[in-house]
């Protein structure tokens, strides 16, 4: 039983880091390398099988915003000595005519917003935090550790392994539930709270580095719980109304986030 168990110890101690700003201890199983590669591929295809905006001025506001937020993240992991987080990563920005309320950031910098979420953004701020929301998950990784805890106990991490680098229909569909690309409510891998938080704090980092006041991250969120119905995809598990907004406001009036942004 020993020799069993003794490499899934040791690949659980080494898949073991720290989420910049939280400090939180998470554990990815999966290479990113490996992640990045198959997300170019569920990329094309998304695309491919997606109405997308070739032009027009919800392509161009999508794309200056992401520009600049590439260039915030490349900043301020250089100065957290935390650049590995977007190796290998070739960022592209695209908009899908979609009524759904979502955006996603794929492994790589694969992003894509829908048209739908665009009418509560309502300018290049409202972009901005729903930008640097998502590119802050891909930058913790949360995709990775999800797939990871969703695995780990039915395969074993060097069973997941293989299922990704061979890109089984298997891991291709924990990709794409993960990501909430093309998934509907209830079926896509929900964030944790933690996972929300911590997306919701490198997010106003990122989009105030780029440029951006993130008090106007509360507008924006306001807005958000106001639509009212169902909890969009893009929303997650995190609550949307004041519960998130206290949260923000706290973060924003804090030590960390003048220190982060200074």
């Amino acid at each position: 039983m020993l020799k069993v168990y003794v490499p899934l110890m040791l690949l659980l101690l080494s898949a073991c880091v720290k989420v910049p700003i939280s400090g939180r201890k998470q554990m990815n199983l999966l290479p990113e390398a490996s992640l990045i590669d198959m997300s170019k591929q569920e990329y094309a295809s998304f695309l491919s099988q997606s109405q997308v905006l070739n032009y027009g001025p919800e392509v161009d506001q999508v794309r200056t915003v992401g520009n600049k937020l590439k260039e915030a993240t490349i900043q301020f992991l250089t100065k957290e000595h935390a650049l590995d987080r977007v190796a290998g990563f070739e960022w592209e920005f695209n908009v899908v005519q979609s009524e759904e309320l979502n955006a996603w950031c794929m492994p790589g910098g694969k992003i894509c917003f829908y048209t739908g979420i665009l009418d509560v953004t309502q300018g290049e701020t409202g972009v901005a935090v729903v930008m640097g929301h998502e590119i802050a998950h891909a930058v913790a990784r949360h995709g990775n550790e999800r797939m990871s805890k969703a695995t780990m106990v039915e395969l074993g991490g060097t069973a997941l392994n293989i299922a990704v680098s061979e890109q089984t229909e298997q891991a291709r569909a924990l990709m794409m539930n993960a990501y909430g690309i093309g998934a509907t409510l209830g079926v896509m891998l929900p964030f944790s709270r933690k996972h929300e938080l911590e997306a919701d704090m490198m997010g106003l980092v990122l989009m105030q580095l780029a440029g951006y006041d993130a008090k106007e991250a509360i507008s924006f969120w306001e807005r958000m719980s106001a639509a009212g119905g169902e909890v969009p995809e893009f929303l997650s598990t995190h609550p949307s109304g004041q519960t998130r907004i206290q949260e923000i406001k706290e973060f924003l009036n804090s030590d960390k986030f003048y220190r982060l942004t200074h």
